[in-house]
């Protein structure tokens, strides 16, 4: 009696990690690799912008003196399409499978 008592607490134990424990660990691994990623993805995108402002600066030397402004205001507007872009597509959330995909 003893002894199955202990059998079915090893196995319950067994069954317990197997089946949340080790699924909450995945989980953790998964949302730390994807925050990771979105943090390198944004920095890049902001030095990205940045040498585009750069880049505008350099080739357009009319938009000095009066009319420095204008490639502040096409990167903001850019910056702006990007972060709208990326926010419609994480609000759409994952595509949903069709029996065609399976």
């Amino acid at each position: 009696m003893q002894r199955d008592l202990e059998e079915v607490r090893d196995l319950f134990l067994r069954y317990l990690k197997e089946q949340t424990i080790q699924p909450l660990k995945d989980l953790g691994r998964f949302v730390a690799f994807g925050v990771l990623g979105s943090l390198f993805v944004a920095f890049g995108v902001v030095v990205g912008l940045l040498g585009l402002l750069r880049m505008f600066q350099a080739l357009f030397p009319v938009l000095d003196g009066s009319l420095s402004w204008i490639p502040y205001v096409i990167i903001v507007v850019l910056a702006g399409v990007i972060g709208a872009v990326v926010v419609q597509r994480v609000l759409a959330g994952a595509p949903r499978r069709t029996k065609d995909d399976q």
